[in-house]
């Protein structure tokens, strides 16, 4: 199998595991705001790939989540990309400038508090149509609710992904879908040795 067959399949299988999770790992977290794993898997597929893959499994698996168990349609599925490439696009461009465990800390670090604060702009100007409150009403949730959410779901994002990035890395040389030489062996997240 050549290099861009492996890609494209590892990035297919990317898409199909962040989708489950999305499908089997939604939690409520803060009132009426579900926390899904996806974006742990999309910031994998960055941190291995870059930045344009993880906009590729996050904008495949929100359409894909838009069609079959999105409450919010359209609008479900612009917050859930915007959302996603916030934290996963951040994390990997900066984890391609500096591909040590530092610059991966770093990324995620980045990604996490870029989701924050797109989230609550995004927040501000797309609740009110899609649950029908007033601009007012969604002002006064942006503190109390919406960023603690953000703040939540973009922690255990990051903490997630350094968690599993290595043992998913590794699953993946095993099944031959990337190559060791594509990453630096001793400089990627050593997490767990």
């Amino acid at each position: 199998m050549n290099s861009t067959t492996k890609k494209i399949t590892t990035i297919s299988m990317l898409c199909a595991f962040a989708y489950a999770a999305t499908f089997i790992g939604r939690v409520p977290l803060v009132l009426f705001l579900k926390y899904d794993p996806k974006d742990i898997i999309i910031a994998t597929s960055g941190l291995i790939f870059g930045p344009l893959a993880s906009c590729s499994v996050a904008f495949i698996v929100s359409l894909v989540e838009m069609f079959t168990i999105s409450e919010n349609g359209i609008l479900g599925f612009l917050m859930n990309v915007i959302s996603s490439c916030s934290f996963a696009c951040t994390a990997a461009f900066v984890y391609k400038k500096k591909r040590k465990i530092s610059g991966a800390i770093v990324g995620l670090l980045c990604g996490w508090g870029c989701m924050v604060v797109v989230m609550l702009f995004w927040n501000y100007l797309i609740t009110p149509i899609y649950m029908g409150y007033p601009r007012e009403a969604v002002v006064e949730l942006l503190i109390p609710v919406f960023l603690p959410f953000n703040l939540m779901k973009g922690g255990l994002n990051a903490a997630l992904t350094m968690i599993l990035y290595k043992s998913i890395v590794i699953a993946l040389r095993r099944a031959h879908l990337i190559e060791t030489n594509k990453l630096e062996p001793k400089t990627k997240l050593n997490i767990g040795k």
